[in-house]
C-alpha cells in the first residue's frame, strides 16, 4: 500500500490503547479530544498463522483494516505524500541511466519521477491511489496529446496485489517497497511478499529496497519501545471543516518490525541482505536475490 510516514503528518493519529476495532471507520462525537496524545494505537488481532484456511482469512482481515481503509482515505492521504524521503531517493538515483524498476506500493506516484533517467513501473493495491498516481503522471506530460498521455500512463501505473506481481521473473534491475509490507497480517505473508519483489530482479546485480515501520519509536510522538505489542491499529483522522458533521476515523492495520526482524524475513524469503539501517522511525534493507 501507499508508503507511511514517521513524521505524524495531518491525518496520522496515535489513538489511546483499546481493543481492535471491528469496523474501520469510527466517527469522533463533538467535542471529543482529538489532538495532542501521545498514546500508542490500538493493539490488533491479526490472523494467527495456520496451515488451512489462513491465508483467506489474512486476504479477509487486510481487505477490511488496510485496503478499505486506503480506499476511503485516497485524496486526503495523497495530500499528505508529495515529499520523497531522502534515503530513497538517494537509492533511485543511484541507479544506472535507463534501468527498469518496479515500485510495488506506489501510493501517489511519489518516486516515479525522482530519476527521469531511469523508468519505473508503479503498482498498487488500492485504485484510488493507482488513479491519482496516472493523473499526476499525464500532468507532466502536457506536450502529449490525450491518447498518448493515457496509453502511457495505464503502462507505467497498474493495479497490481504485491503477493501476485504482473512481472517477468529476473526482469527488471531494481525494486522498492517504502512502507507497505508492514501492512500484511502475518508473517507468511511478509515473507511471501518479499520473495515476489525478489523473484522480479535480476540475479545478483538486481537490487530491493523495503522501508517498514519500526517498533522502536520511542523518540516519536507515537511512543512505541522494544515493550510494546508489534500488531496495532493506526488510525487516520479526516478532519472536517467546522460545523460539517464530525471527524471521522479510520483504523489501518501495522506490524511494527523490531530491530533485525525486517534482516531475518529477507534471508526466510530468500534473499541476501547487502545493507540494513534506520531512519524516519522506519527499518530499511537493501537486498538482492542470490541465484
Amino acid at each position: 500500500m501507499a508508503s507511511g510516514s514517521s513524521a505524524m503528518p495531518a491525518g496520522d493519529g496515535d489513538g489511546s490503547p483499546a481493543a481492535p476495532a471491528q469496523l474501520h471507520h469510527q466517527p469522533h462525537r463533538e467535542g471529543e479530544r482529538r489532538e495532542g496524545h501521545h498514546h500508542e494505537g490500538a493493539e490488533a488481532s491479526p490472523p494467527a498463522s495456520a496451515p488451512a484456511s489462513a491465508a483467506a482469512q489474512a486476504e479477509t482481515y487486510e481487505a477490511t483494516h488496510v485496503h478499505a481503509v486506503y480506499e476511503a482515505i485516497a485524496p486526503h492521504f495523497s495530500s499528505t505524500r508529495h515529499k520523497p524521503w531522502p534515503f530513497v531517493a538517494q537509492f533511485l538515483l543511484a541507479q544506472r541511466p535507463g534501468s527498469i524498476g518496479l515500485d510495488v506500493g506506489c501510493g501517489n506516484g511519489k518516486y516515479l519521477r525522482v530519476n527521469p533517467a531511469i523508468h519505473i513501473l508503479g503498482s498498487d493495491r488500492s485504485a484510488a491511489l493507482v488513479r491519482l498516481a496516472w493523473e499526476g503522471q499525464r500532468a507532466e506530460r502536457p506536450a502529449e496529446d490525450d491518447a498518448t498521455a493515457a496509453r502511457i500512463g495505464q503502462v507505467d501505473v497498474a493495479v497490481a496485489d504485491g503477493l501476485a506481481l504482473p512481472h517477468r521473473r529476473s526482469a527488471v534491475d531494481f525494486a522498492i517497497s517504502i512502507a507497505v509490507i508492514h501492512h500484511l497480517s502475518t508473517p507468511e505473508r511478509r515473507r511471501e511478499a518479499i520473495a515476489a519483489l525478489l523473484e522480479c530482479v535480476r540475479p545478483r546485480e538486481g537490487r530491493v529496497l523495503v522501508y517498514v515501520w519500526a517498533l522502536e519509536q520511542a523518540s516519536s510522538r507515537r511512543g512505541w519501545d522494544e515493550g510494546s505489542a508489534q500488531d496495532r491499529m493506526v488510525p487516520w483522522v479526516m478532519r472536517k471543516p467546522k460545523g460539517q458533521g464530525p471527524d471521522a476515523t479510520y483504523q489501518r492495520y501495522y506490524h511494527l518490525y523490531r530491530k533485525g526482524e525486517l534482516e531475518e524475513d529477507i534471508v526466510a524469503a530468500g534473499g541476501a541482505v547487502e545493507e540494513s539501517g534506520y531512519e524516519r522511525d522506519n527499518w530499511w534493507v537493501i537486498c538482492s536475490k542470490p541465484s
